[in-house]
Order: C-alpha cells, then sequence, then structure tokens
C-alpha cells in the first residue's frame, strides 16, 4: 500500500468541534446501579471519558420493586392484597450517581409488572413490554415517581437530568404494542411528566436504526406533545435488517458489512431533521459497530478504528453519541463467563480498559477547534484540532472487509510544531486483550493477574523509533496498523 498523506490546513480557518460522545454513558440496567464494581466502572467513565449523564434502561424493572405488595400486608393473603408505587431501590441507585457527581438519565420503562395483561416479557429479569391497561393509572405511577424524586432532590437538581420514553418500541422484543399504541403510550408520559414540572426535558422515540422519526414528530405536531429531545440508536450492522432508516449516501453504503452504514443513518436523519426546520437536541443514546451481544472483534482493534471513523465523519451531526455500552457488567442473553467474550462493554468485569474505551480516551486529546484534512481516503482519514498551542491528528485506518488479517500502513501527515508525541492502537499495542491472551486466557484472572493486567493497561507513547521527521515539509511519518488508531499530538497533549 503506498503511504497515505494528510495535509490538515492549520493556517486556514477552524470551526468549534463539541466532543459529544461524552455527553451521555450507557449501562446495562438500571438495578446495576447498586453494585460496588459499577459504580467504579462509572468513576472511570466520569474521570477519563468525561461522562456526565448515565443511561440504563428498565428503571421499572421487577428487581427494582416499584410496583409491588407492601411490607405490613404481609398477613393478608396475595390475592386481597393491593399493590403500591415504591421508590426505595431507585433512590439508593440515583443516590449512587449523584454522589459520582453525574446525572441519570430518568428511564420510564418497562411495564411494571401487574399494570400490563400482556405476557410478554425481556430478559432474565422478566421485564413486561406490554401496553399498560389503563393509561391513566400508568400516568399518576409515572407522575407520582416524579413527584418524589422532586421532594427527595430538589427541583433544580432533577431538571438537570433527561427524562426517556421506553427503549426501542420499534422492536417486538422491547414493546408488543403498535406504532399507535406506542405514540398513545408517549402521550400519557408526556402528560405525566409535565404535569409535574413543565420544564422537565423528555425525550424518544428511541426507536433502534433511526426509525419513525418523521412519523413521530408529525404524530406529536398533532397531540401537541413535542419532544424536548430526540432519541434514536444505530448499529453499523442494522443494515443487515434492512430497515426503513433515513440515508444518506451511495446505495454501495447501505450493503450488508458495509463500513460507513452507521454514518449514513446519522448524516440522513440529520438532513431530514435539519429540512423539517428542528432545533432541539438529538441524541443516539445507543450505537457500536455489532448489535450481536456475542460478537469476538469488539475486542479489538476494529472496533476502536470504527469508533474514531464513525466520530470523525458524525459526531457534530448530533448532540450525543454513546456508544453501547461502557461495561460488560451486563445480563440481556446471560452473564459471560470470562473476563473477555466478546461482550458489548468497553470495560471487562474487572474494569481493563478495551480498544474502544482508549478509542475514546484518544478522542479526548483533541482540541476544541477542527481543521479541514485533505487526503487520505473514506477509510483511511484523521480529525485534525488545535487549540492554544495545542494541536492533534487522530488517524483512523479501517478495511473495507476484515478477514482477521492485519495490514501496515504508512502515513505522512503535514506537522509544522515539531517533534510530536505518536499513540497507536493496534491488535497488539495498547491492547489488554493481546495482553491476556498472552497470559493463557484466564477465564478468572486471579488476584496477582489482575494485577499485572491493570499495570500494562494505560495508553502508552510509541517508541521514539516509531516516528521520524522528514525535512523541508515539515512532515511527520510513522507506520499504523489497519484496522488500526493513531493520534499525533504536541507533546503536552499525549
Amino acid at each position: 500500500m503506498k503511504p497515505i498523506d494528510l495535509i490538515p490546513e492549520w493556517d486556514g480557518g477552524g470551526e468549534p468541534f463539541r466532543k459529544t460522545w461524552q455527553a451521555v454513558g450507557n449501562i446495562d440496567q438500571f438495578r446495576w446501579f447498586s453494585r460496588a464494581d459499577v459504580l467504579g466502572h462509572l468513576r472511570m467513565a466520569r474521570d477519563e471519558l468525561g461522562v456526565r449523564h448515565v443511561r440504563a434502561v428498565a428503571m421499572y424493572s421487577p428487581e427494582m420493586k416499584v410496583w409491588d405488595y407492601d411490607l405490613p400486608d404481609w398477613r393478608i393473603p396475595r390475592a386481597e392484597r393491593a399493590k403500591k408505587a415504591n421508590w426505595q431501590l431507585v433512590d439508593i441507585n440515583i443516590e449512587g450517581l449523584l454522589a459520582l457527581g453525574l446525572k441519570p438519565i430518568y428511564t420510564t420503562c418497562f411495564t411494571p409488572e401487574g399494570m400490563t395483561d400482556d405476557p410478554a416479557v425481556c430478559w432474565p429479569d422478566k421485564n413486561c413490554v406490554g401496553m399498560p391497561r389503563d393509561l391513566a393509572a400508568w400516568q399518576e405511577f409515572v407522575s407520582g415517581g416524579i413527584r418524589h424524586h422532586i421532594a427527595r432532590y430538589g427541583a433544580d437538581e432533577v431538571r438537570s437530568w433527561y427524562f426517556e420514553c421506553w427503549n426501542e418500541p420499534n422492536l417486538g422484543g422491547f414493546f408488543s404494542g403498535s406504532r399507535e399504541d406506542f405514540f398513545r403510550l408517549w402521550s400519557a408520559t408526556w402528560h405525566a411528566v409535565k404535569s409535574v414540572d413543565a420544564s422537565l426535558r423528555f425525550g424518544g422515540p428511541s426507536t433502534a436504526r433511526g426509525e419513525w422519526m418523521s412519523d413521530f414528530l408529525d404524530f406529536t405536531a398533532r397531540d401537541g406533545t413535542p419532544p424536548d429531545y430526540l432519541i434514536t440508536h444505530i448499529y453499523n450492522n442494522d443494515s443487515e435488517s434492512q430497515p426503513l432508516s433515513p440515508f444518506d449516501g451511495p446505495a454501495s453504503y447501505k450493503v450488508k458489512d458495509s463500513p460507513h452504514f452507521a454514518s449514513g443513518v446519522i448524516r440522513g436523519l440529520r438532513k431530514e431533521l435539519d429540512a423539517r426546520g428542528y432545533k432541539g437536541e438529538v441524541h443516539w443514546n445507543e450505537w457500536g459497530r455489532s448489535w450481536f451481544p456475542h460478537d469476538p472483534l469488539k475486542e479489538t482493534a476494529l472496533d476502536a478504528a470504527f469508533v474514531v471513523k464513525t466520530m470523525a465523519e458524525s459526531s457534530q451531526a448530533a448532540d450525543a453519541f454513546a456508544f453501547w455500552c461502557l461495561s460488560d457488567i451486563y445480563d440481556q442473553c446471560g452473564v459471560q463467563s470470562s473476563e473477555f467474550q466478546g461482550n458489548y462493554g468497553m470495560l471487562s468485569l474487572h474494569g481493563l480498559r478495551k480498544p474502544a474505551w482508549m478509542a475514546h480516551q484518544l478522542l479526548n486529546r483533541l482540541g476544541s477547534e477542527r481543521v479541514p484534512v485533505s487526503g487520505g481516503d473514506e477509510l483511511i482519514s484523521a480529525i485534525a484540532t488545535r487549540e492554544g498551542d495545542r494541536a492533534a491528528v487522530l488517524v483512523h485506518a479501517y478495511p473495507e472487509k476484515f478477514d482477521g488479517s492485519l495490514s501496515k500502513v504508512t502515513v505522512r501527515v503535514a506537522w509544522p510544531f515539531g517533534l510530536p508525541s505518536l499513540t497507536r492502537l493496534g491488535a497488539e499495542e495498547n491492547n489488554i486483550c493481546a495482553t491476556w491472551r498472552g497470559m493463557g486466557s484466564p477465564a478468572y484472572p486471579t488476584m496477582q493477574e489482575l494485577s499485572r493486567l491493570r499495570e500494562s493497561n494505560t495508553l502508552l507513547a510509541a517508541p521514539p523509533e516509531a516516528l521520524r521527521m522528514e525535512p523541508g515539509g515539515p512532515v511527520a511519518v510513522f507506520e499504523m496498523e489497519c484496522p488500526g488508531v493513531a493520534l499525533l499530538s504536541t507533546k503536552n497533549t499525549g
């Protein structure tokens, strides 16, 4: 492969560059917030990734006991008892976030057991996904919880949260009703939230694949229940389901295994919303390369390269991008039986940083002003930024198709700032999964093994000999892997 030349316009005009990946982080389910290890992972996300709000689905899980029999009624036969709202466990979990200085995404899902006649459930904790039988009762339940939390934490605190309606109602596994049923549910929930405090930020429709947006906005305009912000999700392999997603790009980007599908959907929705004159926030609060619950490629540099490629192409097209998800502490399809097992998390069970996590760390080393970059192509390109006397170029190399093999790419970057620092992510470099495999892939690492893994689990700069400066350019020259990521930065940025 011939060298790739990347030429940032260092002397030209730049544009503000928002770090939209910092706004929201994801944990699998709300019930995990009471676990010390989850709170430890969230502390890392706050400190290392800049996460400010945390989303987790199933706040109304049966495990949270939000609608249950009351303890003093224990002598009354079960058939004669009435259920009531109970916010004790929700409080404990919210307070775990607040103690870390984090804010919850208050997710009004799923239907508490006993509020629906539909037997459909999801996940091992058996969340009911049917339509509430009585929307007036549902409305009072939701508004009662919010009133409780305002009384407990104060209106100013609760106004700093985001509120979300449901999770992926367009997928039958998470909502067994029709689209029209969901719109009725949205209306009732909107009225529940706004009846307590009209300034609370309530969003939806939280659909998968960027679907339903135009119909949702049309309905809410007619209904008088407009969203304060929009929420949707995208995975690059959603293309396999032939979704009805908005899309901007050539037909070849929509085919199975295209590396460009997710960015095309993100751009397509942005274009659609701009045409409508929509000015509110947009949150992609689930996104990633693969929605498969088990995918070993998630723990490779391919995922790191996908993170950087997608943020290079799309990060300014919305206000929040929450990669799914932060942690392997997860139970939707079964709990993993090894420290690394191709699960969704960017952190392993014991908080080891995978390549996708480190890709987010490198993104955070970028500056606040983006400058254009010429050269490269749709698979090997870069984000170039400056901020004060700091400059950075974050390069991604992504394969058209990945068969497990690696290639080397020589990259030449116009760099008039003296000798830079170089940090790379690859199959071995800054890759804890490779270190773990070198130990023999212990499913249950001992305390001593975990200590050794943690010692090697920080971003290390490439050795000096990995980088050279061409005279007369000046041009920085280095090799990187494909798939891989490399950050070139002035010395005081990395």
